[in-house]
């Protein structure tokens, strides 16, 4: 996936090797733009395909809206580790959506998000300032939906939201 494999590589072409910081993604504030940009344009072309049914099995999303003050009061890894739980729910939501939709547009646009949503977790993975690996156990706050468009909605919020201003905290600490 050029889109998901773009995001990665910019993140490990920037690492350094003493600690992994996303230096580039982080310190440049117009890849996390093109990212919102590229969440709502898939929005928008899911919603722009032909004949997409209500998902027979709905589709378990995590709920990704915050308050600021609530976001401010958390550590950096607190923040990383929500995000990874956000992540991994929408990456299972987006995989049983693609096994119900015989429509190749929805099918498409559902595979892109798959790979750009993975790329963010994976990414997100390579970093931590506590000891140990994120184990998939968290039981994020969440709610089940049957349209296809949800879980594009969800995605676009959780980039715009809680991503970006998890890239802008990390920035302020590793872009000076």
């Amino acid at each position: 996936s050029p889109p998901g494999l773009l995001l990665l590589t910019s993140f490990l072409l920037h690492v350094k090797e003493d600690r992994a910081s996303p230096t580039r993604l982080v310190c440049d504030n117009r890849l996390i733009q093109k990212y919102i940009v590229e969440a709502k344009d898939m929005e928008k072309r899911v919603g722009q395909c032909q004949a997409l049914p209500p998902l027979s099995c709905p589709a378990v999303l995590p709920l990704v809206d915050f308050t600021f003050q609530q976001w401010k009061s958390k550590s950096n890894e607190t923040k990383r580790r929500e995000i990874l739980c956000d992540l991994a729910l929408l990456l299972g939501a987006a995989a049983a959506a693609q096994g119900q939709v015989s429509n190749d547009c929805g099918d498409r646009q559902l595979s892109q998000l798959y790979r750009h949503a993975n790329s963010f977790f994976l990414l997100l993975q390579t970093f931590s300032w506590e000891a140990g690996h994120w184990e998939p156990s968290c039981s994020p706050h969440s709610m089940e939906e049957t349209q296809i468009t949800s879980i594009f909605l969800t995605y676009r919020q959780l980039v715009q939201g809680k991503l970006r201003f998890f890239f802008n905290d990390l920035a302020k600490v590793l872009c000076k």
